[in-house]
């Protein structure tokens, strides 16, 4: 184990954006995002082509980043706000313990809303948060205009300033209108300068690990106007829908601005695809902007970089929105892992197919700085996989892959409580079958012939062995659950969804 606060260990700057799909990378084959410099980092770093957020949302993915753990083990497997954070060991904290100065610049999500978790220090930005906003009902300690470090500094630029004066839900993954104000004042600009004055004022005798955590592009779908005039003119491909998802839209759900699922009409769908992949490209430009300055300090070869997703965001798959469900557009999310100075002698370029999960962040980072890894953390490092060099079918595979991925993760458990809608699925990034635990539903998907989830092959007799390989799975998994989603013999669809399991309220 490297000795606390040495040489030998590299910063560690690990950025997460908030609701981007995995395919909106120019790199990663998207016709129309550009997003410069994220794929430089691909370019030159790693790219992990099959990563999942095992619990779409933004809660429960941020427990999985903070304590490594599954689901099952952190408790977190819906959303649901105000639920108290007690997790002993984090991955700041056990940073922290490995002598490395902790920092985390923009959203945490987590409560009570100033908890550290590890950190030496947060500035935060959470974006719009229902619970918070309530003013009738909610501690003036935990309020919005209290907790909130962006809005606090918003309105000494602009007074009487706030969230909400574009008139954008925060959940409106459906319409969208340009930024305002001066792009320098767009909550994107001011986690990128917060993260600079870091560099300014952070202990020069130790490594940093700084989270920069980003809101966009979350909705509002608010980039700036620059950003927005990039694709006013460009030819967004429709989303796709497969044989199984809605035809019609009878309630005529699709007006709705925050709507889960519905037709929504064709020119309000593109203006919002539009700003949706701007606010992508606004982030790439201003991660550039802070990478610039990392260089400029002289630490960019010392600094191990990390760039994800919490989940993604379906916009319009399947005439589908938001998150929490478990297709492709809201599970899948991007993953680079990059090593400007070649410290941990990752493969430069390479592609990973192996299926990694959010959880699998936190050992990775401590394996990289030497630091124990809590006994408690189900994830597992991936900088082996990231030396092994690329699985990608047309590049030849390096001597050293079967030793890199012996004994890794045969498949991926996924869930989210969510309603009628609530489900748990296993993939192992070549097939995925579903289970909705209300209604006992299934889906399967064959994603090597259908990457984009067209068609529902439960019925086709050619896959019946593999549903039944799958299903088997999946009663494992959930035996021990205290839901009671199975006996051990087979799944018992309509017990009652928990977004929290009870050991979190004990």
């Amino acid at each position: 184990m490297a000795q606390a606060g040495t040489a030998k260990q590299p910063n560690i700057l690990f950025i997460t954006v908030d609701q981007m799909r995995f395919d909106c990378l120019s790199i990663a084959g998207h016709p129309i995002v550009e997003t410069p410099n994220l794929d430089e980092l691909a370019r030159t770093g790693v790219r992990f082509d099959r990563a999942y957020t095992a619990t779409p949302s933004c809660i429960p993915a941020r427990a999985a980043i903070f304590t490594g753990q599954s689901p099952a083990h952190h408790g977190r497997t819906g959303y649901e706000d105000c639920v108290p954070w007690r997790y002993e060991e984090t991955m700041p904290g056990e940073l922290a313990k490995a002598g490395y100065h902790t920092q985390c610049v923009g959203k945490m999500h987590v409560y009570p809303a100033r908890s550290l978790l590890g950190f030496h220090n947060v500035v935060m930005h959470d974006g719009y948060l229902h619970h918070n906003r309530m003013r009738h009902n909610v501690a003036a300690k935990d309020h919005f205009d209290q907790v909130d470090d962006y809005l606090v500094w918003l309105r000494q630029q602009v007074p009487s300033a706030d969230l909400v004066d574009l008139g954008l839900d925060c959940n409106a993954s459906t319409v969208a209108r340009p930024w305002e104000l001066p792009e320098r004042l767009h909550p994107t600009n001011w986690v990128v300068s917060e993260s600079i004055d870091f560099l300014r004022r952070r202990d020069p005798s130790k490594p940093f690990f700084l989270w920069m955590s980003f809101v966009r592009p979350h909705p509002p779908f608010d980039p700036p106007q620059a950003f927005l005039d990039l694709y006013k003119d460009a030819e967004i491909p429709e989303p796709p829908v497969g044989d199984w998802a809605m035809q019609e839209d009878p309630m005529q759900l699709g007006l709705n601005p925050v709507t889960d699922k519905g037709l929504v009409p064709k020119r309000r769908l593109k203006q919002a695809m539009a700003a949706y992949y701007a606010l992508i490209t606004h982030l790439d430009h201003q991660i550039g902007r802070f990478l610039q300055v990392l260089n400029e300090y002289g630490e960019m070869n010392n600094t191990l970089i990390i760039f994800t997703s919490d989940h993604g965001e379906m916009l319009g798959d399947h005439h589908m929105f938001r998150k929490a469900v478990p297709y492709e557009g809201s599970a899948r999310i991007p993953f680079i892992l990059n090593d400007p100075g070649n410290r941990l002698g990752l493969k430069r370029g390479a592609v990973r197919n192996e299926v990694i999960e959010l959880r699998d962040i936190m050992p990775t980072v401590l394996d990289a700085a030497g630091a124990r890894i809590p006994d408690a953390v189900d994830g597992r490092s991936i900088l082996e996989l990231a030396r092994a060099g690329s699985a990608s079918p047309d590049r030849q595979q390096d001597a050293s892959l079967d030793s890199a991925v012996q004994g890794w993760r045969p498949h991926l458990h996924g869930e989210h409580a969510y309603g009628h809608l609530s489900n748990h699925w296993l993939t192992n990034g070549k097939e995925k079958y579903i289970w909705f635990s209300q209604t006992g539903q299934e889906q399967y998907f064959n994603l090597e012939k259908d990457p984009l989830e067209l068609h529902n092959a439960v019925n086709d007799a050619e896959y019946a062995d593999r549903i039944v390989h799958w299903r088997q799975q999946l009663i494992e998994e959930l035996k021990a659950r205290e839901e009671g989603y199975s006996d051990g013999e087979q799944l018992i669809a309509g017990k009652a969804p928990r977004s929290t399991l009870s050991f979190l309220k004990a």
